[in-house]
């Protein structure tokens, strides 16, 4: 599971005008992030380059690399080097994430299984976006909540992985996906409120937020409604 990064600049009340550039600037590069995603995952599959990884050895790699990506992309997102470093680190991403595809195409409605997971994640993505453009409360104090959250999953999915229960698997990836889907909204929120300045930091707290649900989805439609040849 995933953590976060987050760094608000509360130097400054940004006006609407440069508010609405950061909001539309993340959402071109989170769009494009998803590009290198797709080809990381599609190549992973094809090679079968991570199925060739222990649970722990993938652990290990998926929790160093990540979090040297994280770091990366924090000290460099002040430039335009942070755009080619977020991007490298979608493509690590989804290098990771095709073991879990690998094993839902498998399944007979495996492709099916795969686009339920994406229209899914698209949808979750669309209300947080709607609610968040009309809800007029701050959610600032959300925030932490939702850090602890995170954390708890995190420690719970590396737990699980040595533990292989298939519960647990079903247990995390719901919570996942609600305290994921909760966290768009915060970031979300967060743009629109001028509460967070730099869209390279936006667009990665964005993409954690849709990779996570869209990993849980796929993940919770792969035990619950795979159907084995």
């Amino acid at each position: 599971m995933s953590d976060r990064i987050q760094t608000l600049d509360y130097g400054y009340a940004p006006s609407v005008e440069q508010r609405n550039k950061v909001l539309r600037n993340t959402y071109w590069l989170l769009a494009l992030s998803l590009v290198p995603t797709v080809i990381g995952a599609w190549l992973g599959v094809a090679t079968g380059i991570t199925r060739a990884l222990t649970p722990g050895i993938g652990l290990i790699v998926f929790l160093v690399g990540a979090f040297g990506f994280m770091f990366a992309i924090e000290k460099t997102k002040n430039s335009s080097a942070g755009v080619a470093v977020l991007l490298g680190f979608t493509f690590f991403m989804g290098l990771m994430l095709s073991r879990l595809i690998a094993v839902v195409l498998g399944f007979k409605n495996g492709p099916s299984l795969v686009m339920t997971a994406f229209g899914g994640t698209a949808g979750v993505f669309f209300v947080m976006a709607t609610l968040a453009s009309v809800i007029k409360r701050d959610l600032s104090g959300m925030g932490k909540f939702l850090l602890v959250g995170a954390l708890a999953l995190m420690i719970g999915s590396i737990i699980n992985v040595f533990v292989g229960s298939t519960t647990g698997m079903l247990v995390i990836s719901v919570m996942a996906i609600g305290i994921f889907s909760a966290y768009m909204l915060y970031d979300l929120k967060q743009i629109v409120d001028g509460g967070e300045t730099n869209y390279i930091t936006a667009t990665l707290a964005l993409y954690l937020d849709v990779f996570n649900v869209f990993q849980s989805l796929l993940a919770l439609l792969g035990i619950m409604g795979g159907e084995r040849e």
